[in-house]
């Protein structure tokens, strides 16, 4: 791996943008499997994405944490919301009372001593960027923690109970897939529930990660088809043919 090309997807800008788009993703898998015609798009920030990135950079990049903006009112829908967000002149902020929320997150899993073993173990390193062609096309990755021996993916969830399920709908398989073929470590969730703080560790068992790898498989065929340099389809004509 080129150490000039780990240095810029090092950093979020070019890791998220034009120069990081080079590669494929984990989070491109959705698209290309459920609605292609969304592949490349940038994605509007949400109260979702918003919690999770205040959730990582509590723990791995505090610094950047201390930039978040927050607004002390009810909803998103009031007059002082619509205000603040005008005089920042950004298009959205997150609620205090949803920064409690993630900072209690936060206080949760750090608190736990076998999770705080694990992610302020000596010699671990902290957003960690990686590429690799796999299966012929190139993947990029950034893990949240690589420790000696394995990888430590940090997750929210609003039902911890249902995570195991929730993993295979937001394709936490084929990260895991994806993320061992590029660190050469297997991949381990740390997860707290958002609305009870009750904590989980997560361990893919082989065919999590083989139904992972199959979901990559099917999501290169796509990209292939209709944004390869030789596509066989145009994506406008992309429609959903399925047996009921």
């Amino acid at each position: 791996m080129s150490s000039a090309i780990l240095d810029r997807l090092r950093n979020d800008e070019d890791y998220y943008g034009a120069f990081g788009k080079q590669y494929l993703s984990n989070s491109d898998i959705g698209a290309l499997l459920k609605n292609p015609k969304e592949f490349g798009q940038q994605s509007e920030d949400n109260v979702n994405y918003a919690k999770g990135r205040y959730f990582h950079q509590l723990i791995l990049e505090p610094e950047k944490a201390k930039d978040t903006k927050f607004v002390d009112v009810s909803t998103r829908t009031t007059k002082a919301y619509k205000e603040f967000i005008s005089e920042n002149n950004i298009s959205f902020a997150m609620l205090e009372k949803e920064g409690e929320e993630i900072r209690g997150c936060v206080d949760n899993m750090i608190q736990n001593l076998s999770f705080f073993e694990g992610i302020r173990q000596e010699g671990n390193l902290y957003e960690v960027p990686a590429i690799k062609e796999i299966h012929g096309m190139w993947w990029k990755g950034k893990a949240d923690i690589v420790c000696d021996d394995k990888l430590i993916d940090l997750k929210t969830t609003s039902n911890i109970f249902d995570f195991k399920w929730s993993a295979r709908k937001y394709n936490y398989d084929s990260q895991c897939f994806i993320y061992q073929e590029l660190f050469g470590k297997p991949l381990v969730f740390y997860v707290v529930d958002k609305t009870n703080g009750m904590l989980g560790i997560y361990r893919p068992t082989q065919e999590f990660i083989k139904r992972g790898e199959e979901k990559v498989i099917a999501a290169i065929e796509v990209y292939k088809k209709f944004f390869g340099d030789n596509p066989t389809e145009l994506i406008e004509y992309y429609y959903i043919d399925e047996l009921l």
